[in-house]
């Protein structure tokens, strides 16, 4: 329990869940294209697929500006997942003026384009309307039609996010996860003075809205399942406590847990109405749930350990979370209300929060094993595990909402070090920094936007 969380919000924070109303017209399920244009996701090495994704045509001089943001904001999600390959703008040989004009396939093969996006951009008062196409190159063909997103011209990178999410579905069969966001604690000040507080932003680091001030230390931020609530630890009583914040309505209110004690760790459950905490009194530490609606609590291990970090499964019905019963920090299972529980991490080291995934096949983990820490899964009966991550300080990782990428909190050592956001496909491949105006960590990823 290394980092805390402080309690106040401030200002009304309206935009946290964008006024956009998405509406999309094309099918709402997404398959893979089957054929050539097609990403099949391995653990081996990956040439990233060529594609082009030319400005968005405007229908008015005054969606110009939008034509251009969006191209550039799809590109981005597409080429930072490493599975794609942006060729720039600079190699195109044919230009897309007339979103209705026919592709001159022969110009894109020429540059090896193998994917193309094109689009078209309405603006009509405040609302914006996003029409795409994808096209496989070399069969010339169009993968899905009558694609169109309306929203507002505040939620413009939504709809970018939404397209890009469409197109990387399409190709790779895997579940979108642009359309995010990611609430974690923001560090500024010296190493030996950190001010935190929390902040939620898009997924790849845009939009950053502040939740909390910084007189309080905070940590542990936590969505619901549904992205309106976040769950958060707050030091401002003195002592570490629990606190749920309605993001929609700016309120929050503390959970009430046994006096005297000391609450943290919080996860929600998978349906939203249950939350799962650490509650450490009278030097022990146990793991508890709690009814949000009526406050009952109920006690899940009753052991002379340290028992915390609890995650659940997917489907509710267990809990993941780290004990150091066996002498050493490891991780263990039990029935998610209580009863025995089973180790699952056998590894040299010391494993700790530990976090299911969403597609409930793996449990991501911090590993510290001779003098480094790492970010790790391994399956859930703890066979598999693999060490993605290593460096002096890696920790806390969180799930993207399709379980096809991690982002944890990396440190760097010194007086002069600082915390910052990283990110690793599950593969171990596309290590790489989540930009952030100052230091972050303890990152929690939202569901995918509605």
């Amino acid at each position: 329990m290394r980092r805390a969380v402080q309690s106040f919000l401030p200002a009304a924070l309206t935009a946290l869940i964008l006024p956009i109303m998405m509406a999309l017209t094309a099918p709402t399920t997404v398959s893979a294209q089957q054929g050539p244009l097609r990403i099949e996701i391995t653990d081996g090495v990956i040439e990233p697929m060529p594609f082009a994704v030319p400005d968005f045509v405007p229908q008015s001089e005054a969606a110009a500006e939008y034509g251009t943001s969006l191209a550039r904001v799809i590109a981005s999600d597409l080429s930072g997942t490493g599975l794609f390959r942006e060729i720039p703008a600079s190699a195109h040989i044919s230009t897309v003026s007339d979103f209705g004009a026919p592709v001159q396939f022969a110009d894109w093969k020429t540059i090896n384009a193998q994917a193309l996006i094109t689009g078209s951009v309405a603006l009509s008062g405040d609302r914006l309307t996003v029409q795409f196409r994808i096209y496989d190159v070399f069969s010339g063909v169009e993968v899905g039609s009558g694609l169109q997103f309306v929203g507002t011209t505040e939620g413009w990178r939504r709809m970018a996010h939404k397209v890009a999410d469409t197109v990387y579905s399409r190709i790779t069969g895997e579940a979108p996860y642009f359309d995010s966001r990611v609430v974690f604690v923001s560090e500024s000040g010296p190493k030996n003075d950190r001010r935190k507080r929390l902040a939620v932003m898009d997924y790849d680091g845009a939009n950053i809205q502040y939740l909390t001030d910084s007189n309080a230390l905070v940590l542990a931020p936590r969505f619901s399942p549904t992205g309106d609530r976040v769950l958060y630890t707050s030091y401002e009583s003195g002592v570490p406590r629990i606190y749920v914040m309605d993001v929609g309505q700016v309120q929050r209110r503390v959970l009430e847990t046994q006096e005297g004690s000391m609450s943290f760790a919080p996860r929600f459950s998978p349906n939203g109405r249950t939350v799962v905490f650490s509650q450490a009194q009278g030097g022990n530490t146990d793991i508890f749930s709690m009814d949000l609606a009526t406050g009952a609590r109920t006690r899940l291990t009753n052991a002379p350990s340290i028992e915390t970090a609890p995650s659940y499964s997917p489907d509710g019905s267990q809990i993941v979370f780290e004990s150091d019963r066996s002498g050493g920090q490891q991780l263990y299972i039990m029935p998610a209300g209580g009863g025995e529980a089973r180790r699952i991490s056998s590894g040299a080291g010391r494993y700790g929060t530990p976090v299911w995934s969403p597609r409930g096949d793996l449990i991501a983990f911090t590993k510290q094993n001779n003098g480094r820490f790492h970010i790790g899964v391994m399956r859930t009966d703890g066979t598999g595990e693999r060490l993605l991550t290593a460096s002096f300080l890696d920790e806390g990782p969180t799930w993207s909402p399709n379980g096809r990428v991690i982002m944890f909190t990396r440190e760097s050592q010194g007086t002069e070090g600082r915390a910052q956001l990283y990110s690793v496909d599950i593969s171990g491949r596309n290590l790489k920094p989540v930009p952030t105006p100052d230091g972050a960590s303890d990152p929690a990823w939202s569901p995918l936007q509605q």
